[in-house]
C-alpha cells in the first residue's frame, strides 16, 4: 500500500511540470504531415522507432513499458531487448505509446495541456462507450442496436487511430527538438539513472528550463536556467558554463565551488 501511494504521489508531480510540448495534439498534423500519416498507417512500427530513439538508440536502457507497469524488468529485456520491444509495441500498442509519452514527460518536465487531456480523455471515453454499447446489443439481440454498436465501434477505432498518430507525431517532434533539429545545441545523453525517473527521487527542476511562451522554443536550443545559485564546479570535467548532471541517487545537487 505504501508503495502504491508513493508511486501515486510521484505521478502527481507531472502536474507541477513547467515545460510544454513543442506542439500540441491539435497542430501535429500541420507540424509534420508525412510522419503523422506514417503513424496512422503503421502505428506499432512508429512506436518501436520512437521508443528506441527516446532511449538514445541504446537498447541496454530498455525496460518493458519504460518501467511504468508491474511487468517491467521481468520479461527478460536484458537478454533480447529488441524482441521484447517488438512484442510490446504489437501486443500492447496503447501501453507502448503511453510509456514513451511518460518517459519523455519525466525526462524533460513536460506537462500535458488541458486541451491534450480533453482529446485523450475523449478517445478513452468513446472506446469504453463503444464496448458497453456492443455488450448491450449482444444481450438484447436487437438488429438495430447491433448495427448502431458497429457504427460506434468504427467511430471509436477511427478516433483512437487518429489520436495515437497525433501523439506519436508529438513525441517525434519533441525528440527532433531534443536532438537539435530546431537549434544548434542538441541535448546531451543523460546517464542511465536519469531515464524513467518515476521510481527515483529527483529535484523538481530537472529537464528543460521553464518555457517563456505557450508553444515553440527559442531557436538557440535549451540554455541552462540562470540565476539559480548553482555556479558550475571547476576542475570536474564539466563544460564551461554548463551544469553538472543532477545527483539523482542523493536527491540534491552537489555543493557549488567558490
Amino acid at each position: 500500500m505504501a508503495t502504491s501511494n508513493d508511486k501515486l504521489q510521484k505521478m502527481e508531480l507531472r502536474q507541477n511540470y513547467q515545460n510544454l510540448w513543442h506542439t500540441d495534439l491539435m497542430h501535429t498534423v500541420t507540424q509534420d504531415p508525412p510522419y503523422c500519416c506514417f503513424s496512422c498507417i503503421c502505428g506499432p512500427c512508429v512506436s518501436y522507432l520512437l521508443r528506441k530513439r527516446a532511449l538514445y538508440n541504446d537498447m541496454s536502457r530498455y525496460v518493458c513499458c519504460a518501467g511504468y507497469m508491474p511487468c517491467s524488468g521481468k520479461c527478460g529485456e536484458s537478454k533480447c531487448p529488441e524482441i521484447c520491444l517488438a512484442t510490446e509495441v504489437f501486443c500492447c500498442f496503447a501501453n507502448s505509446v503511453a510509456s514513451t509519452r511518460f518517459l519523455l514527460q519525466d525526462e524533460f518536465n513536460i506537462q500535458t495541456t488541458a486541451c491534450d487531456n480533453c482529446i485523450i480523455g475523449f478517445m478513452f471515453c468513446l472506446s469504453q462507450l463503444a464496448c458497453i454499447f456492443s455488450l448491450v446489443a449482444c444481450i438484447v439481440g436487437s438488429d438495430e442496436l447491433q448495427e448502431a454498436s458497429q457504427i460506434l465501434n468504427l467511430l471509436a477505432d477511427l478516433v483512437y487511430c487518429t489520436v495515437c498518430a497525433c501523439m506519436q507525431t508529438q513525441h517525434k517532434v519533441e525528440m527532433d527538438k531534443r536532438d537539435g533539429k530546431f537549434g544548434p545545441q542538441p541535448m546531451a545523453v543523460p546517464p542511465h539513472q536519469q531515464m524513467s525517473r518515476i521510481d527515483q527521487p529527483y529535484p523538481a527542476t530537472v529537464g528543460y528550463p521553464p518555457q517563456q511562451q505557450a508553444y515553440g522554443y527559442p531557436p538557440q536550443g535549451y540554455p541552462p536556467p540562470q540565476g539559480q545559485g548553482y555556479p558550475p564546479p571547476q576542475g570536474q570535467g564539466y563544460p564551461a558554463g554548463g551544469y553538472p548532471p543532477p545527483a539523482y541517487n542523493q536527491g540534491h545537487y552537489p555543493p557549488p565551488t567558490h
